[in-house]
């Protein structure tokens, strides 16, 4: 037994081979922990409904077998001693290792559980935003998590974190003021996701810009104009700008002036107003709600007006066409005479009538 007791780098050989022990100990324990959790947990998972338990036990199989080697390998260096200094180091190494795996786990389990979820939620919605923000948002929180852990792992081996953290601060915001305007349009990308106040196919009116949405990017958004021109507006405009939905609007109001010759008599205005009213109301196009009225006299006409609304799902173009052709047929069988722009002018004892 004196063999055992020969010293190797400052430690007896029988400290060495309990060390050994406990780090082997630690590997193969670590490798039937990760086939236990491949065959039976996952088995008893699959058994199950839904699909969370099965990706919780995919995601922890791999840093639960890790932690049995690593609480191996500590147990195993806890029998050999190779100086304050270097068992106080290796110590950091091992509480980093430990706030690592920890994160590894967490990290995993945020971007497979939450990242699912949004994926689902993403092949779910109709709207391509939701598509583009899903796979940011899984970046993000997975990011944020290794973050948290990297700082936790410092704070473990006693790092002064704070000291660290003012560094990075200052930093940061001479990044983020250098950045200021694409996280504005990152933030605005998704303020459009969340209040949805448009979605594509829909015609906006937003800063200047009359068009129908061709595409929701996460920093811009692509608007076809009226001229056919593709406008590129920056996500952070429909946060600080009034953003008019035509398409959303429940119908489309009309205002419809007409003016009759001073000729025409009461009796045949009241015969218009009811003209217009037989042809609006009637029409497949238009709602219900109409006013028609005798609005009053013109500098050369007899005026009268009519406000009615368009369905959402007639053309707003080809229905109020609709109607005036109407109108005119109408009122050229009823001799009802539309006014023109007159003056009269008088000289010398004649009177001339000039249009």
């Amino acid at each position: 037994m004196e063999f055992l007791e020969t010293e190797f780098l400052g430690n007896p050989l029988m400290e060495w081979l309990i060390a050994l022990a406990w780090a082997l100990g630690g590997v193969i324990s670590g490798r039937l922990v990760y086939r236990w959790f491949s065959r039976r947990m996952k088995a008893l998972a699959a058994k199950s409904e839904t699909k969370l338990d099965d990706i919780i036990v995919d995601q922890v199989e791999e840093p639960l077998s890790l932690s049995v080697v690593l609480l191996g390998l500590w147990f195993g260096y806890d029998h050999l001693h190779f100086g304050v200094e270097t068992d106080a180091f290796m110590d950091h190494v091992f509480a980093i290792a430990v706030a690592l795996n920890v994160t590894w786990m967490a990290a995993r389990l945020v971007d497979s559980v939450l990242g699912n979820l949004f994926m689902g939620a993403a092949e779910k919605s109709s709207s391509q935003m939701m598509s583009q923000v899903a796979p940011i948002l899984r970046k993000t929180l997975r990011s944020t998590v290794w973050i948290l852990g990297f700082i936790m792992a410092l704070n473990n081996a006693g790092y002064d974190v704070a000291a660290l953290l003012a560094g990075v601060g200052i930093g940061g915001l001479a990044m983020g003021l250098a950045a200021k305007d694409f996280v504005a349009n990152i933030f605005g990308g998704i303020t459009v996701f969340v209040d949805q106040p448009f979605l594509v196919g829909d015609r906006v009116q937003v800063a200047g810009v009359d068009g129908t949405v061709t595409e929701i990017g996460i920093r811009s958004t692509r608007i076809k104009t009226l001229a056919g021109r593709i406008v590129t507006i920056p996500n952070h405009k429909f946060t600080d700008s009034l953003v008019e939905n035509v398409t959303a609007e429940p119908a489309r109001k009309i205002r419809l002036d007409l003016g009759l010759t001073y000729d025409t008599k009461p009796d045949q205005i009241q015969q218009a107003i009811g003209i217009l009213t037989e042809i609006i109301e009637k029409h497949i196009g238009t709602e219900d709600d109409t006013l028609i009225w005798f609005s009053g006299f013109g500098d050369f006409s007899l005026n009268v007006s009519a406000i009615y609304y368009v369905r959402k799902e007639a053309d707003v173009c080809l229905t109020p066409g609709m109607v005036n052709l109407e109108i005119l047929n109408r009122f050229n069988e009823a001799s009802l005479d539309f006014a023109f722009p007159t003056q009269t002018l008088i000289h010398e004892g004649t009177q001339n009538v000039t249009s």
